[in-house]
């Protein structure tokens, strides 16, 4: 193996080559996140016949420049994927692959870059698709926990501390309380002048609108706990290219490094090796036409063919408590706890079902409707999902955030999107369903007067009626014990 070190495009970039005269395929990574973290990746790739080049990107570690997330990299990725093809060693042919901002790397190459730097192939991992999916979700609402620990730990500066913010917490546990939260690097200590032009950004899908017009293969990889989970999907189902491939398992943003609770034997999968193997078969020209993947189903150690989806089913659900609650930004509902609380003024409506007389395959999305009532002109819906396990154990299934905004004291029907599950229940288990006004840290607390949240420094209580009666809650259930599938023959066929 050799390896070599080059600036292209005044970028630090490592190559490692395969032994043998070449010329080789290759394949492209750009990372904010040190590029010394994927030599060993790269030195993988190289043992099994490519090329590998691994980049800093503008601005972070040993790349100079001022970084500008999701600002350069277009520009940079297509004098790279230039250079790549006029090295002695390559053939020409090259995959672009990256997870969460490599991925975004990767994405923008294969689909905003001139035809003649764009790659052949893309292994896109748990990507983030562009800021503005990063920092909202789907509904507008603002991913307050997961911002601020990224913007911690990579905002402003061209190194990372990935344990910024846990440090900053432990010393000042109020830290994310803090109001405006455009203020919120003051209290933090750092100097951080992006954070503000963050929550700026509002227009989501510019890569997904441009996914139909792709012309290269895809392989998109995900997890059901991860929070991109649903670009993910929508990313596969759009895609234009010849064939797209999709794996989704029981993990969350760190892939099987970090597996969710559902996580089984089967569902134990070695990604470098699969990606070795679809990129061979993607380079050259093997795989079948269309769509195709595996979707795992957590706690029963199956896997299923992506786009596997059951038939609705309304589950019975009786209110326990809290058809009046109070939405109180003082005392709100926390993302990071499962326990309800039984006594004082109720802080959520809680519904349970009875327990399941039998065991359920849940296999796609998940929503509720109801009726409900504000006090305030604006209000965040929250609705949590939770599988209460034979032994008493609370095990969070899904979370859905909807911002309503609608004349006070006018009671309203809607309903409120919590993604998608792939979960076996046991017979045994029941189905708590929480209706909220927060969702904190994980969401910033509406101010509940309109204002943006971000630059609010007032916040009012906002009081809360369920009507119990309208509450439905629907799941799409496999009707059919499922056969496991081989996840690898799905992607490689």
């Amino acid at each position: 193996m050799t390896s070599l070190r080059a600036a292209v495009g005044g970028l630090a970039t490592e190559v490692r080559l395969p032994d043998g005269a070449g010329p080789f395929p290759a394949v492209l990574i750009r990372t904010p996140y040190d590029r010394a973290r994927h030599l060993a990746e790269a030195s993988g790739w190289a043992r099994r016949g490519f090329a590998a080049v691994v980049q800093d990107v503008r601005g972070r570690f040993a790349s100079p420049g001022e970084w500008h997330p999701y600002k350069n990299e277009g520009a940079d990725g297509t004098v790279t994927a230039r250079w790549i093809r006029r090295q002695p060693w390559s053939d020409g042919r090259f995959v672009a692959v990256g997870a969460s901002y490599a991925a975004h790397c990767a994405l923008v190459l294969a689909l905003e870059a001139h035809p003649e730097a764009r790659p052949d192939a893309v292994i896109a991992a748990v990507p983030a698709l562009g800021v503005a999916e990063t920092a909202r979700e789907p509904s507008g609402v603002e991913r307050l926990l997961a911002r601020a620990g990224w913007w911690a730990a990579h905002g402003d500066r061209p190194d990372s501390d990935e344990a910024a913010l846990d440090k900053a917490l432990a010393a000042d546990p109020g830290l994310l309380t803090h109001l405006p939260l455009t203020r919120l690097p003051d209290r933090l200590g750092r100097d951080l002048p992006s954070w503000t032009g963050l929550w700026r950004h509002r227009e989501r899908g510019r890569l997904a609108s441009r996914a139909a017009h792709a012309t290269v293969p895809l392989l998109a990889v995900g997890g059901h706990h991860d929070h991109f989970t649903e670009d993910t999907v929508a990313l596969w189902r759009t895609w234009g290219g010849p064939s797209a491939r999709l794996l989704l398992g029981p993990w969350g943003h760190g892939l099987v490094s970090a597996p969710g609770p559902d996580a089984g034997p089967a569902h134990r999968v070695s990604l470098g090796e699969l990606y070795v193997r679809w990129a061979r078969r993607a380079l050259s020209g093997d795989l079948a036409p269309g769509r195709h993947g595996a979707l795992a189903l957590g706690d029963g150690d199956l896997w299923l063919p992506a786009g596997t989806e059951g038939v609705p089913r309304t589950q019975r659900l009786r209110l326990l408590r809290g058809s009046n609650f109070t939405a109180d930004p003082d005392r709100p509902v926390r993302s990071d706890d499962l326990t309800v609380p039984t006594g004082g003024v109720p802080d959520r409506c809680v519904l349970a079902t009875p327990p399941l007389p039998r065991p359920l395959d849940v296999i796609g999305p998940v929503r509720i409707r109801l009726r409900a009532t504000a006090d305030t002109p604006s209000a965040d819906w929250v609705a949590r999902f939770v599988a209460l396990t034979p032994e008493g154990i609370a095990e969070r299934l899904a979370v859905g955030v909807l911002r309503y905004e609608e004349l006070a004291g006018r009671q309203t029907e809607f309903s409120v999107e919590l993604g998608r599950l792939a979960r076996r229940l046991r017979a045994g288990t029941r189905l708590r369903l929480e209706i909220a006004g927060h969702h904190f840290p994980a969401h910033a607390r509406n101010p509940h007067t309109g204002d943006d949240p971000v630059t609010a420094d007032r916040l009012f209580a906002s009081r809360r009626e369920v009507d119990p009666t309208s509450v439905t809650l629907t799941l799409q259930v496999l009707p059919a014990r499922p056969t496991s599938i081989d996840p690898a023959k799905e992607l490689l066929r």
